[in-house]
């Protein structure tokens, strides 16, 4: 896409400007990562202004910079607009408009992300796959997404996260997905879609946005994907006897691996995933179902999965002499902290959990968290541990089993007297509650 180009689909002023045919390259927000041939795009936030970093991004090689007033001391290209965010997603747009490759929109309310890097592991064995860099799935994340495509590229697999009605029909305009593939249906930001029903019609605008000549990959085992009905191809996966991609013989072993085989029709492949979790066998079915839907071979899709790896505080399992840690700390709710807690159950031996809030969870949750800690402890869990404003719901659901915290530090220091030498341990809550040090101090402690 040209400078020209650009200008013409945002309807913005070129200033600056003496070759108005240079192509552009990636839009980027962040002027320390910007790279010669980049567009730098000037937000202003709450904590600063991008229009003070255009000079900064003209020195280290972008085109042009797109921003919402001209500052003094700009020397470059400037693309006025008067709104940023808006002009971004109306350049991308046109870009997609441009492309012919596949993209795969990844969405559901949890294991997006897992998702997303389970099918780039996948496709990756016959394609040259672009994906979406960490989880940069919202408003500026896709359209930055979608300026990341070059000419090598065979596919795209874009993550498309949201929390408000509107949001998903905004982001499949610019994506335009030709295979749709639907992680779960949970809760998750109940503050603005209310219950499970506003989750599913919020995530499945995207159905609207797809050619009839796509592909439709859906949990087999959610409730409510199970009702869709599209004109496009449906593949469902799951580990029920009606789906057609299906896993059996399930393990989940004390190095961190998870075990399965991926059935589908007269085919079967034995899938090693190197990562923890009954969640891991539904990325598995994911990534073979797009795999399946792509053309790959067994043989292809047997590798992709082998070379999976997951991004963060995911589901990380530590071994160390005193303790086998499941760090999940990345993030939670209802639905993920149960999967978590099953999961870890399933390990020889005694089982210990360390929690924190589950955030935006709406009107119902002191509930919610109170059922966590009863789900735990009916399930077997030797101690159920928690801090936060909510901390005290889960550890009273929990019971005579259940620990509160005042905050993270106590928690830490309470380490030595809640853990035994030999115990399996979860860590889990949601990002903003960062509990992850503690997981860390469990990985550093040593009993006798």
């Amino acid at each position: 896409m040209t400078l020209r180009a650009a200008a013409e689909a945002c309807g913005g002023k070129l200033y600056a400007c003496t070759n108005p045919e240079q192509g552009i390259g990636r839009a980027v927000i962040d002027s320390r990562n910007v790279q010669p041939g980049d567009l730098f795009v000037a937000y202003r936030g709450e904590k600063t202004d991008g229009h003070r970093y255009i000079r900064t991004a003209h020195e280290k090689g972008a085109v042009c910079a797109l921003a919402e007033y001209l500052p003094e001391d700009a020397e470059g290209p400037v693309l006025l607009v008067p709104n940023v965010q808006r002009a971004l997603e109306q350049i991308c747009t046109a870009y997609r408009e441009m492309l012919t490759i596949p993209v795969i929109g990844v969405t559901g309310s949890v294991g997006k992300t897992t998702a997303k890097e389970m099918l780039a592991a996948v496709l990756s064995q016959r394609f040259r796959v672009l994906k979406t860099e960490g989880n940069f799935n919202n408003q500026i994340g896709v359209p930055m997404t979608i300026s990341r495509i070059e000419k090598e590229h065979e596919v795209a697999v874009v993550e498309m996260g949201i929390s408000d009605f509107g949001e998903m029909t905004e982001l499949a305009k610019i994506a335009k997905p030709t295979m749709a593939v639907f992680t779960v249906i949970g809760h998750a930001h109940l503050e603005f879609l209310h219950d499970l029903n506003g989750v599913f019609r919020a995530k499945t605008e995207l159905l609207q946005f797809l050619p009839e000549q796509g592909t439709v990959i859906c949990n087999g085992d959610d409730a409510l994907l199970r009702t869709i009905r599209c004109p496009q191809r449906l593949l469902r996966f799951g580990m029920g006897e009606d789906c057609e991609i299906r896993a059996e013989n399930v393990e989940l072993l004390p190095n961190g691996c998870t075990c399965c085989r991926i059935v589908y029709g007269d085919r079967s492949i034995r899938a090693e995933i190197p990562a923890f979790g009954r969640q891991m066998i539904y990325a598995a079915l994911e990534g073979a179902a797009a795999g399946f839907a792509m053309g790959l071979t067994d043989a292809q899709i047997e590798a992709g999965i082998a070379a999976f790896s997951n991004v963060g505080r995911r589901s990380a399992v530590t071994v160390t002499d005193s303790f086998i840690i499941v760090d999940d700390s990345y993030n939670a709710n209802p639905d993920s902290m149960r999967c978590a807690v099953d999961s870890l159950v399933q390990l020889p031996g005694r089982h210990v959990c360390f929690f924190a809030d589950m955030l935006e969870m709406g009107p119902e949750s002191l509930e919610m968290h109170r059922t966590l800690g009863e789900y735990a402890r009916k399930k077997g869990v030797a101690v159920v541990a928690a801090y936060g404003p909510f901390g005290r719901e889960i550890a009273a659901g929990a019971g005579d089993v259940g620990f509160s915290f005042e905050n993270r530090e106590s928690m830490i220091e309470a380490l030595p007297k809640l853990l035994r030498r030999g115990d399996n341990v979860l860590v889990k809550s949601s990002k903003g509650m960062q509990i992850g040090p503690v997981a860390d101090a469990i990985k550093e402690l040593k009993l006798p």
